[in-house]
């Protein structure tokens, strides 16, 4: 009888190892994250598709999560204020990782520009910095891990690399565009264009109507090609530039966040061919 137990217990199918569990702080992260990990954790994400990382508030299902987990990837630079509180709060023994790690940061006026993923290049820093956090968690599944951010380095890389020569083609007047807020620095800093804002690179700002003023006046000036709307903010201060210097508005851009599923940015990789085909459509439009 016990030799019949003991052989019935072999064959029973072996208990799959519970996965790791990872806590991304936002969709774009968080995308990056699960094309690093695939099936071999479980990762959530604290802010999520069109929402702003910039103003959220972390309710008790986050806490739970944190808690919860064995890995947490943050932005950084300042990006998510709430993020310190939260992990402190919620009792954690997670291990906390920063995907910006060895970006050299931008600056806008004196503070820093935390929306580094908006330059390919950056992106690459990001992945390699997952794959080597997952590797510290989980080195069992360091190869696979290694792998996969390989093989999504050179789908970013190939991407950079026509981003390049298409924004390359513009003409010199048609490089300076105008977004709700001052989320493109990094964009324009590694493909040669100019972004204005009336917002800085938090949305919690608020412009008076002598800064508005005088953004009306400098895009006069400067002959600004397109204005852009985006996805985590109100548009009507973009609308209320477009009234008052005639310009048509440009399209939406994805600044701080992913699109709901069935949107034209639900990965890093989409969101920012979306991004740049609708710069293209645009600044094109003005030759």
């Amino acid at each position: 009888m016990r030799v019949m137990l003991l052989v019935m217990v072999l064959l029973l199918p072996a208990t799959a190892a519970a996965q790791t569990k990872v806590v991304a702080s936002f969709s774009i992260l968080g995308d990056m994250v699960e094309q690093v990990v695939g099936d071999l954790a479980e990762v959530t994400t604290i802010v999520g598709p069109d929402a702003d990382a910039h103003v959220y508030m972390p309710n008790v299902e986050d806490a739970r999560a944190v808690s919860d987990a064995d890995v947490i990837f943050v932005n950084g630079l300042g990006f998510e204020t709430w993020s310190q509180t939260l992990i402190e709060s919620s009792g954690t023994t997670a291990q906390v990782f920063v995907a910006t790690e060895g970006i050299e940061p931008l600056l806008v006026d004196g503070e820093i520009d935390p929306h580094a993923w908006n330059a390919l290049p950056n992106g690459v820093v990001y992945v390699t910095n997952i794959a080597a956090a997952m590797a510290t968690v989980d080195p069992d599944n360091a190869d696979t891990y290694l792998a996969k951010a390989n093989a999504y380095i050179e789908r970013l890389s190939a991407l950079h690399v026509n981003t390049l020569q298409l924004l390359s083609a513009l003409p010199p007047d048609n490089r300076t565009v105008v977004t709700a807020h001052d989320a493109f620095g990094y964009l324009a800093d590694a493909y040669g264009l100019t972004f204005l804002a009336p917002v800085g690179i938090d949305t919690e700002a608020e412009p008076s109507a002598q800064q508005l003023a005088a953004l009306i006046d400098q895009i006069r000036e400067q002959g600004v090609a397109a204005l852009f709307v985006e996805n985590i903010t109100n548009p009507d201060l973009v609308q209320q530039i477009a009234n008052e210097t005639g310009l048509e508005i440009g399209g939406r851009l994805y600044s701080d966040a992913l699109s709901d599923r069935g949107g034209p940015a639900t990965s890093y990789l989409a969101m920012f061919e979306h991004n740049l085909g609708t710069l293209l459509v645009a600044l094109s439009a003005t030759n």
